[in-house]
């Protein structure tokens, strides 16, 4: 029962965070950025003497470790190389600590912008008040639940004749 309510959780998770946040754009920008500059880089390097970026492959390993701040052991040697280098490393960090802020902000931020949210809860509220009600708060809120049905109608009935 509980592993079926995780996975249940764990689906609605992922599909709040690719319908409702830039998530997954922004890791297809950073992965398209990412090879173009490891292929920058590898194009640069190649005719270097003495450089460590000696293939493809290292070129890609040196752009994911450039850009997430966990080290370079050995930077490019041209010119151009350490000018596409630095560049990557500004954009690919802002790029990925960027997604990862964006996107825990987007999420956990979402219910506050929902309004009919909030208009259920402030219902809700009121319900749960309603000992504690003047006569004539009840009376707006009869009004207000009195529009709310009439609203509610006329919208079913736009829908059965369309």
């Amino acid at each position: 029962m509980k592993r079926a309510q995780r996975r249940t959780r764990l689906k609605r998770f992922i599909k709040d965070i690719s319908a409702h946040t830039p998530f997954l754009k922004m890791i297809f920008l950073l992965i398209v950025l990412w090879l173009l500059f490891s292929s920058a880089i590898y194009l640069a390097e190649q005719e270097i003497v003495g450089t460590s970026i000696n293939s493809f492959g290292e070129a890609l390993y040196w752009g994911v470790a450039a850009f997430s701040t966990a080290g370079i052991a050995n930077a490019p040697l041209s010119g151009f190389g350490l000018f596409a280098g630095g560049l990557w490393i500004v954009i690919g960090s802002v790029l990925f600590f960027g997604t990862i802020v964006a996107t825990v902000t987007t999420y956990f931020m979402r219910p506050m912008q929902r309004p009919h949210k909030k208009i259920i809860d402030t219902i809700e509220y009121n319900l749960e008040q309603l000992d504690d009600l003047t006569v004539d708060e009840l009376d707006l809120l009869k009004e207000t639940v009195d529009t709310l049905i009439v609203h509610v109608e006329h919208l079913k009935e736009k829908q059965s004749k369309g």
